[in-house]
C-alpha cells in the first residue's frame, strides 16, 4: 500500500514539481503508466476526474465517479484503486494540501464543517460545464499562489482561497441534494422503513436506541453524507428524526397501562428506568408518569 505523507511525495508520484512544501496542484496526467494500488492518504486531495481513470473504492462501497465528477479525501483514508495492480495511465487533476498548511487559522478551525471530506460510495461531486468554470478559477487563482516567491502574504492568499474553494463546492453540494431528489426521496423511504423495523424488533431492546451510523452503514453510505442528505430533505439532523420516532413510540407505550412504566423503559432498551425519566422529560417537557396522567 502506498502511503502519501507529504505533498513532495504526491508530486514526484506523478512527475510533477513541488513549488510549494504544503500544497501543490498535481497534473495527473504527467505521471509515467502506474500499476493501479491501494493508497492511505496523510494529507487532502480534492481530484477532478478527466478520463475512465478505473473504479475507486473506500471502505466496502465504490465511489460514484465518473468523467468530471470531483472526489475529496482527507487524512486517514485508505482508497483502493481498482482493478488492483492494472496498468493505467492517470488522467485529471489534483489540489493536495498538507493539514500543516491550515492549522492556526480559520480554515483549520471549520476544516470538519466540510463534511464531504468525508463521504465516501455513491457520494462524488458532479459538476455542471458553469461549475466547473467555477473550480477552474479557484484552482488557477491557488497555482498563481503557489507560483508566487513565498513570502508574509502568501499563506494568508493561499488559504483564502482554498477557503473560497470548498465554500463553492458546499454550495454545489447543496443543488446536488437538489437535483438528485428522486434519489434521495428513496433513501429516506429505506430509512424510514429500517428505523420502523428496528424499533419493533428486539433489537431495540436489547441495544437501545440506534445510531445515525448504524443507519448509514445499512444503506452504504457514509455516515457524513448520510447526515448531510437527512438534514436538507426534512430539516432535521438524523439523530433528531431518529428521536423523534422514538418518542412518539414511547408516547404510544406509555398510554397503555397494562403495563408498568418500569416495564416499559426496559422494552424501549434502557437500562434503569430513572434514565428513560430523564430522557423523556428532556424531549417532551413532562415526565412519562406526567404523561401518562394527563
Amino acid at each position: 500500500m502506498i502511503i502519501y505523507d507529504t505533498i513532495k511525495q504526491y508530486s514526484q508520484m506523478f512527475n510533477n514539481p513541488t513549488l510549494h512544501p504544503l500544497i501543490s496542484l498535481v497534473d495527473l496526467k504527467k505521471s509515467d503508466v502506474l500499476k493501479r494500488s491501494k493508497f492511505m492518504m496523510g494529507i487532502y486531495a480534492i481530484i477532478i476526474k478527466e478520463a475512465n481513470c478505473g473504479d475507486l473504492r473506500y471502505g466496502n462501497s465504490y465511489y460514484d465517479y465518473d468523467e468530471g465528477t470531483i472526489v475529496f479525501f482527507a487524512p486517514g483514508q485508505v482508497i483502493t484503486n481498482e482493478p488492483e495492480g492494472e496498468l493505467h495511465q492517470p488522467y485529471g487533476v489534483a489540489l493536495v494540501f498538507h493539514p500543516d498548511l491550515i492549522k492556526g487559522t480559520s480554515l483549520g478551525k471549520q476544516i470538519h464543517e466540510y463534511s464531504f471530506f468525508s463521504y465516501q460510495s455513491n457520494e462524488a461531486l458532479h459538476v455542471s460545464e458553469k461549475e466547473r468554470e467555477v473550480i477552474n478559477v479557484c484552482f488557477a487563482n491557488i497555482e498563481s499562489e503557489i507560483k508566487q516567491n513565498i513570502d508574509k502574504h502568501s499563506k494568508k492568499l493561499i488559504v483564502a482561497n482554498l477557503e473560497l474553494l470548498l465554500k463553492y463546492c458546499s454550495r454545489f453540494y447543496d443543488r446536488q441534494f437538489l437535483t438528485r431528489e428522486n434519489v434521495n426521496h428513496g433513501i429516506i423511504e429505506q430509512f424510514e422503513q429500517l428505523l420502523n423495523e428496528y424499533l419493533f424488533r428486539e433489537e431495540l431492546q436489547s441495544n437501545g436506541l440506534p445510531s445515525v451510523a448504524y443507519f448509514a452503514d445499512r444503506l452504504h453510505l457514509s455516515p457524513n453524507y448520510f447526515g448531510d442528505l437527512i438534514k436538507k430533505e426534512t430539516g432535521k439532523t438524523a439523530l433528531e428524526f431518529i428521536q423523534l420516532k422514538f418518542i412518539d413510540l414511547a408516547k404510544e407505550r406509555i398510554l397503555d397501562k397494562s403495563k408498568s412504566l418500569s416495564e416499559i423503559s426496559y422494552q424501549l432498551g434502557f437500562k434503569y428506568p430513572q434514565h428513560f425519566s430523564r430522557f423523556f422529560k428532556q424531549k417532551v417537557g413532562v415526565t412519562p408518569h406526567e404523561y401518562r396522567m394527563n
